[in-house]
């Protein structure tokens, strides 16, 4: 969103007052998305599974929120409990782990269309909450 309102400026298509708006705009999105976590009850992991399966019109559609929460919390905590230090590298967990993701997509009804990309989308968060830890380490 940043990117395309500069975009705009530098093809003089808005003012700078108009970047400025679009910048205050976007930072109470911003905000408002960094409270999301707290209001649903999730931690950062959770929260970041759940974007993972929410970002899906269908699954929307099909699902209720609280089961797509219900759903991020147990993905979390299959994860964590298959994960090891060097997951990432070790294909024959990464395989173990993707199947462990498909089968808890299937079983709360994951609208089977876009099983694929969520799962995915659920390894690579996974992978960057796991950078992350190992930063902090």
């Amino acid at each position: 969103m940043l990117e395309n309102s500069i975009k705009k400026y530098h093809n003089k298509i808005i003012t700078a007052a108009e970047v400025i708006e679009e910048l205050i705009s976007l930072s109470k999105d911003i905000h408002k998305m960094d409270e999301e976590p707290r209001e649903m009850g999730l931690s950062d992991f959770e929260y970041a599974f759940y974007s993972a399966i929410a970002n899906n019109d269908s699954a929307k559609e099909v699902m209720q929120k609280e089961k797509l929460r219900e759903l991020a919390v147990v993905l979390t905590e299959q994860v964590k409990a298959n994960t090891s230090i060097d997951w990432t590298i070790k294909e024959s967990v990464r395989a173990k782990l993707k199947v462990i993701v498909k089968r808890t997509l299937r079983r709360f009804g994951y609208p089977p269309d876009m099983q694929k990309l969520a799962t995915e989308t659920v390894l690579k968060q996974a992978e960057m909450i796991a950078e992350e830890l190992t930063r902090k380490e």
